[in-house]
């Protein structure tokens, strides 16, 4: 039996889950997009994506902050994560994925970071992620294994969600099998954000 693409598999997910997904991704030139909606049914689920090239478009559309930009470069993780968070507020989704890297060598280039650097984030409301990756393909390549890590992201982080108890479990004190159990509550500590809380098992609000 064929493995399903993880577009497939992903776009069953967020189907199931109720979830939406935006995207911002500049060094795969919209490819992720593409493969979500290579898929029939995507639109109940995929509302869009910004490919910002220029680092202007990064500032003016996906609200990365210049100070970001100037201090860490767009192919970085604090980059990456602002990317993430824009996508899910600017597209008002409930995830937020992004991708920035160095597919490949270009004319005079200057940077010292290496060629198949990438950085991939999520963004979403009880959840914030971010990954790292060096590959070593042509252009087109490291574009697909991007795009194949921002899917893998995606995947992991909706196969996580499905395993929490809902709200309503905890407070009825079910478990998701149906087995019934004490839920202890207690208030975060003082200053942790919610990004913060991303290894916790539960996001009670």
């Amino acid at each position: 039996m064929s493995k399903k693409p993880l577009e497939v598999t992903v776009g069953e997910m967020l189907r199931a889950q109720g979830l939406t997904v935006g995207l911002v991704e500049s060094s795969t030139g919209g490819l992720v997009g593409h493969r979500l909606t290579e898929v029939p049914g995507s639109s109940d689920y995929f509302v869009g994506s910004i490919v910002p090239y220029a680092r202007r478009i990064q500032e003016q559309l996906v609200g990365v902050a210049s100070e970001t930009l100037e201090e860490h470069g767009v192919v970085s993780e604090p980059t990456a994560r602002e990317m993430a968070r824009g996508a899910r507020r600017r597209l008002q989704t409930d995830i937020g994925l992004s991708v920035t890297g160095i597919a490949g060598p270009s004319t005079g280039r200057r940077s010292r970071k290496p060629v198949g650097l990438t950085y991939i984030g999520l963004s979403a409301e009880d959840f914030e992620a971010c990954e790292r990756y060096v590959f070593a393909g042509t252009r087109s390549e490291n574009k697909w294994q991007s795009a194949e890590a921002v899917l893998s992201l995606l995947q992991r982080y909706l196969q996580r969600r499905s395993e929490l108890p809902t709200l309503q479990q905890i407070v009825d004190g079910v478990n998701p099998e149906g087995v019934p159990q004490l839920a202890v509550v207690r208030p975060a500590p003082a200053g942790i954000t919610r990004p913060e809380t991303r290894n916790a098992q539960y996001a009670v609000r």
